[in-house]
């Protein structure tokens, strides 16, 4: 029930309402009983009925867990690991924490078999093709005096996820395209320059931005060959 509550509330309020142009109706439950429901003008649902989309755009980066709603004062208990920051709500869910799963040195959990199985289930409810158009690991990336990142970790992490967008594509899955996350080092919305995702590497700190000098990390070529060989040696 917990997870059915979550789920619905963060996946399927908004994905439902683009496809379907209409609300779940445990979501729109949720909102009456809270009394959060949208003002809804006329002719607003006759338009939102007629935007069908061609196909999903889905970011993923890890799954989350979930744990039985006590309902006793107790729920809302956080979770860290910033933007998978979960606080839980009274006679929902609880937050929790799957032990069974490697974390990032930021917290979030690393979970690829979580991805085929999100792509697995987003499929079989909408059937539209689906674009994974974020997927990639933030770390603290360490340039060495002869100007080289060793990333394995992020090579590591790629690889297991598109070894399992291979296996939804088995599993029937229409997935059209995979953006791995990102070309460049950008800056992260909690952590600044601290957290990089970038294929390369730009050398400034937080408030210093040196010369901005780009290197390609190791990933860099190993995606390069990714490519060549359209990932057939994955």
């Amino acid at each position: 029930m917990a997870s059915d509550n979550w789920e619905s509330i963060r996946c399927w309020l908004y994905l439902d309402i683009a496809v379907y142009g209409r609300y779940n109706s445990l979501v729109w439950a949720y909102l009456e009983e809270k009394g959060w429901t949208p003002t809804i003008e006329e002719g607003d649902m006759e338009v939102i009925e007629k935007a069908k989309p061609d196909y999903l755009g889905v970011n993923y980066y890890a799954t989350a867990t979930v744990a039985e709603a006590k309902n006793d004062g107790t729920d809302c208990q956080p979770r860290n690991g910033d933007q998978q920051i979960m606080l839980g709500e009274e006679g929902v869910y609880r937050a929790a924490q799957n032990n069974y799963l490697e974390q990032t040195e930021f917290g979030w959990m690393v979970d690829s078999i979580g991805m085929r199985v999100t792509l697995r289930r987003i499929y079989d409810r909408y059937h539209l093709p689906i674009l994974i158009t974020e997927n990639g690991l933030g770390a603290k990336d360490v340039l060495t005096e002869d100007g080289q990142i060793h990333d394995d970790y992020r090579i590591d992490y790629l690889k297991r996820h598109f070894h399992q967008a291979r296996l939804a594509l088995t599993d029937g899955v229409d997935l059209i395209g995979y953006c791995p996350w990102s070309f460049i080092d950008l800056v992260s919305t909690h952590q600044g320059y601290q957290k990089r995702y970038g294929f390369v590497y730009v050398d400034r700190e937080e408030n210093d931005l040196k010369e901005m000098k780009r290197y390609e990390k190791d990933s860099f070529k190993w995606y390069q060959e990714v490519i060549k060989e359209n990932g057939k040696n994955l």
